[in-house]
């Protein structure tokens, strides 16, 4: 690959966020969907906008604890979405606002997020089943795919997965690009980290940015494990996929600027739709989210 190098300015564009007037409930912001080699969209766009969008509405300092979304149309590729949020209830301990996303004056997303105070209380968080290599010694997405070809994959498509997403991902056991890489497990790990360090965000504390940068990055590959098991590659002809609802618990914070892994199960397959879980673990793994989305998964 050629070019400059690539780096985290897709992400601090996608959640930079302009205020405006609002005209349904209490606050409104837009933000622009960034660009990409599919027909519509990027959904993690959606996702970390409307996270931006709900953090920069809660000013006594708690932190979010959990979002609920649904994708109700495709958006489309660098346009203004417009968020619309609803104080729906500030507490003592905990506060909810309702986000909702609008494009060309239709509706395309909606969520619930929660957000905590938080207290003194005991901590316990899941291990990891098994050992998984470190990353170093993995190839990355433009090393595994120079010189490659093949399906319907574009160079466009090519230097996206490439360099084109903010940041650098692993697989375990291998990618789903072009083929299904490794056995066809309903599993599998992506270490992930920016390409460079992130950059501030207007109205984010770098701790939330952080969490936006959680919420951005989890909707790449969380379909993935169902795409393994069923054998179908991001590069097969005519495979249609699209978010259609998506869950995102914030357990902890936790560094994001070094390597994260993210430890990916598919649940159900069935329908045209497809479930997948997934959770974000340090370095030194400690587990900071869990995320559980389930997705249309249409081969032609």
């Amino acid at each position: 690959m050629t070019g400059a190098p690539p780096t985290s300015a897709v992400f601090t564009a996608a959640v930079t966020l302009k205020p405006t007037r609002p005209e349904h409930f209490d606050l409104a912001f837009t933000a622009t969907t960034q660009p990409c080699p599919w027909p519509k969209a990027y959904g993690g766009d959606l996702v970390a906008q409307a996270a931006a969008a709900a953090m920069r509405s809660v000013t006594d300092g708690k932190s979010p604890h959990s979002m609920h979304s649904y994708f109700l149309r495709p958006a489309d590729i660098g346009a203004e979405v417009r968020y619309e949020v609803e104080v729906v209830r500030d507490g003592r301990g905990y506060s909810t606002r309702q986000v909702r996303g609008y494009q060309h004056g239709k509706p395309l997303y909606v969520c619930l997020a929660g957000f905590a105070a938080g207290e003194a209380g005991a901590a316990f968080h899941t291990e990891l089943g098994e050992e998984v290599p470190d990353p170093e010694g993995l190839p990355s997405s433009a090393e595994y795919l120079a010189g490659r070809g093949g399906g319907s994959m574009t160079e466009e498509s090519k230097a996206y997965w490439s360099g084109g997403r903010s940041f650098d991902m692993r697989h375990v056991p291998g990618p789903v690009y072009l083929s299904v890489e490794g056995a066809r497990v309903p599993h599998q790990a992506v270490w992930l980290r920016p390409f460079d360090p992130l950059r501030p965000v207007d109205g984010l504390t770098d701790a939330q940015r952080d969490l936006a940068a959680l919420a951005y990055v989890c909707d790449y590959t969380i379909l993935e494990p169902v795409l393994r098991v069923l054998d179908l590659p991001w590069a097969r002809p005519g495979l249609v996929t699209a978010s259609l609802d998506h869950a995102m618990w914030f357990h902890r914070p936790g560094p994001v600027d070094g390597w994260l892994l993210y430890v990916q199960e598919a649940i159900a397959a069935d329908a045209g739709r497809g479930l997948g879980t997934g959770r974000f673990f340090t370095r030194d793994r400690r587990h900071l989210a869990t995320v559980v989305q389930e997705g249309l998964i249409r081969p032609t």
